[in-house]
Formats: C-alpha cells, sequence, structure tokens
C-alpha cells in the first residue's frame, strides 16, 4: 500500500472511546456547496444540509474519516463543540472554558485556534483567539495543574472559531492542513487553481470518466489531474496525514481498514483518456512531475501545444478552460484578443464536445462569441467566477 495516511506512530493511547454521532461542517469554495452534499451522499452520508460556504451534517467516527478521505471539493471537516451567544470577551471566555477540554487535550499535547468574525460586537481575530487559548488552558490547568503548549504551525489539535451575528460557534478541525493540500502539488506555478475548486469544477460538468477530457490551458496540471482521481477512484487524501490521526480517540484499526478499502477500487486510466496542452514548457514539466507523484505517471498525457495549434482527440468528449480573468492594470485589452481565439478553437476544433470556462471577468467573456447553455456561480478565492457551458455541435 502507498501513501503516508495510513498510521500516525504517536506514544500509547487510552482505550478508544465508543462512538458517539457528531455534529460536522464541510468547508467549500462558495457555489460548491451542493457539489459537496453530492459527495457526502455518495459517502452514505445522509442529511447533509447545504449553507454558506459550506454543508453541515451528522455523522459516526467512520464517516468523519472517510469524508476527510474522499471528499474533493471541500477544504476542510469541523467538528462542532458547542455554540452559545456572544456579546463580549467575557461570554467567549465563558462559553469557551464551559467545554470539558480534558477530554480533549491532555498538558503533552499542543493547540492552535484559528478564528473567522463577521457581524459581531467582537471584531479582533488575534484578540478573541487569545481569549480563547486562554479559556481553554485555564480549564485544564484547573484540573491537572500544568497547561499545553501553543503550537501554531503543526498541533495536535486546532481549534475554530466561528463567531457570526454575534453567535459562536466552537469546533475541532479534524482536517489538519486544509484538504487541498493533497500531496501531489510539489511545485506551484503563478495563481494555481486550488485542487478543491478544480474537482468542483469538474463535478459541475457531470464528466465521469467515460468520455475524454482535455485542458488546453493546464498549466501545473491541476485540472486533469482532479480528474484522474476522480476516475481512477483514487481518494484525494491517499497521500497525506490528517488532524484527527492525533486526537485522543483516534481508532487506527478502523482508520487503517478505511483507506486498505480506499486502495482496494483504484483502477488505472485508459490511455488518451485525460490530456493537457500548454505553451510553457516549465509549466508542462511541472505538471508532468505532479501527475506522477500524484500516482499517474504515463497515464495522464501532456503536450508543449499553443492554444491556436490545440485539438483535441476524438469525436466527443470534455473541454475545460481556466483562462487569466485580466485582473492587473492594462491585461484586459491583449485578453480580449485570447478570449475571442478561445471561441474560435471551440467552434472549429471542438464540434461534438461539451466546453467549459471558468472566468472572473465577464466582459472579457463576451469575446468568446458563443451562447452559453448553462451559468455556474463559483468563487475562486475572493472572486465571483462563472463557469460558462458552451455545446459545440
Amino acid at each position: 500500500m502507498t501513501g503516508k495516511n495510513h498510521i500516525v506512530r504517536r506514544a500509547p493511547r487510552p482505550e478508544v472511546k465508543p462512538d458517539s454521532e457528531m455534529n460536522c461542517f464541510a468547508a467549500v469554495p462558495r457555489g460548491a456547496e451542493e457539489v459537496a452534499a453530492a459527495e457526502l451522499q455518495a459517502l452514505d452520508i445522509e442529511g447533509a444540509a447545504v449553507a454558506r460556504g459550506g454543508v453541515s451534517f451528522t455523522t459516526n467516527r467512520a464517516g468523519l474519516y472517510r469524508a476527510n478521505l474522499w471528499l474533493r471539493s471541500a477544504s476542510r471537516v469541523l467538528v462542532n463543540l458547542a455554540t452559545f451567544p456572544c456579546f463580549s470577551p467575557t461570554e467567549l471566555y465563558a462559553g469557551v472554558h464551559a467545554i470539558d477540554w480534558n477530554e480533549i487535550i491532555t498538558t503533552s499535547m499542543t493547540l492552535a485556534v484559528d478564528c473567522t468574525l463577521r457581524d459581531s460586537a467582537l471584531t479582533h481575530s488575534g484578540f478573541v483567539a487569545l481569549k480563547t487559548k486562554d479559556a481553554i488552558v485555564d480549564r485544564i490547568r484547573e484540573k491537572c495543574g500544568s497547561r499545553p503548549n501553543v503550537n501554531t504551525a503543526s498541533p495536535d489539535v486546532r481549534v475554530n472559531i466561528h463567531l457570526a451575528k454575534n453567535v459562536c460557534t466552537v469546533s475541532l478541525d479534524s482536517s489538519g492542513d486544509s484538504l487541498d493540500r493533497r500531496g501531489y502539488r510539489l511545485e506551484r506555478n503563478e495563481a494555481p487553481l486550488r485542487e478543491t475548486l478544480a474537482s468542483a469544477i469538474i463535478a459541475l460538468t457531470s464528466w465521469d470518466g467515460t468520455l475524454p477530457l482535455a485542458d488546453p490551458m493546464c498549466g501545473s496540471g491541476t485540472i486533469p489531474i482532479e480528474a484522474a482521481l476522480l476516475a481512477g477512484r483514487v481518494a484525494p487524501g491517499r497521500n497525506r496525514s490528517f488532524g484527527f490521526q492525533r486526537w485522543l480517540d483516534f481508532d487506527s484499526r478502523l482508520w487503517d481498514k478505511i483507506v486498505i478499502d480506499a486502495e482496494s477500487g483504484i483502477r488505472k486510466l485508459p490511455v488518451g483518456l485525460i490530456t493537457g496542452y500548454d505553451s510553457d514548457s516549465r509549466a508542462l514539466a511541472v505538471a508532468r512531475r505532479n501527475a506522477a507523484a500524484a500516482g499517474f505517471e504515463g497515464q495522464v498525457h501532456f503536450f508543449h501545444t499553443s492554444l491556436e495549434e490545440f485539438k483535441p482527440e476524438g469525436e466527443r468528449g470534455v473541454v475545460i478552460i481556466n483562462p487569466p480573468y485580466g485582473k492587473r492594470m492594462g491585461e484586459e485589452e491583449e485578453l480580449k484578443e485570447l478570449y475571442c481565439q478561445i471561441g474560435d478553437i471551440m467552434k472549429q476544433r471542438c464540434r461534438g464536445w461539451t466546453g467549459y470556462v471558468l472566468t472572473g471577468n465577464l466582459e472579457l467573456a463576451k469575446y468568446i462569441g458563443l451562447k452559453a447553455s448553462r451559468r455556474f456561480v463559483l468563487f475562486n478565492g475572493p472572486i465571483e467566477c462563472r463557469l460558462l457551458k458552451y455545446e459545440l455541435y
């Protein structure tokens, strides 16, 4: 078995506690909430409720482990500990202090606190994080006589505070590093597309691996590699570790079984199923190294080809393009020609295929010169984008 995630070797732990239902929240790129809900349903996690920027759901320990291993569009999975009204530092401290932290963190473990604040009386995230940390370590010190240390880089337990409209939600971050860090992206070119957003784009195209998929501006290869993970039935978290593996109640036997089950379903990709093209030879070299690190050396094919020369193989398939948005001063004028070219290439060389263009600039999108049959709203970080679908008859 390959991958680094099956077991994190640590000191002996207490016996694993009985399993219980957990209220969870999967954070996702805005616009991809329905995609994540469908992914959870495919994992037999029922009752997912879509909210702004994520999906809430209830599951047990096995479901939490599977969600982290398999979710393609989510950036992290949080486990809710408490929710309470919070208008002042005193209420924040009391609400956090009321949680039995001795069941979660020992004095030999490390912790870190992340905060997101919105429309609330408390407006300074650094202060909220510090007050939360004080409440946690005070509660532990009261029982144990000593306190855990803070480690912001690689903590044993990462606590998440979400304070919105004066309601505070305290959660444990079960993912650790963000889930878009799959472990295959060895180098990053300029302005790379996040793996989670690339995966959401692929899901919105409804591509399932039965038809060819081509990316004529693939850069460091994120879209082709995410497509390969999907078509190859490879868990996106296969080559990484997770925050829950450091928790006191981590069940290593259960985790090993889930990983073995995931490994058993992997399949090799047919030749020519997924291709990436780019005019930048350095970006292509990075793409090939990334694909090899993801386990797809010789299965995903990359070609040094300019957009003008791009022509996909086969009569039908899906072509996905993520061109520049022209956000820098003076860029927009020169990009008009590129967007015109994208329209011409799709009309002339992609007949029978279905085209998708992700853009954060709707003015430039007009220069494609084709009528989109569907428009999906997605956020690339803070940039509101459209994924435009074109039927290329």
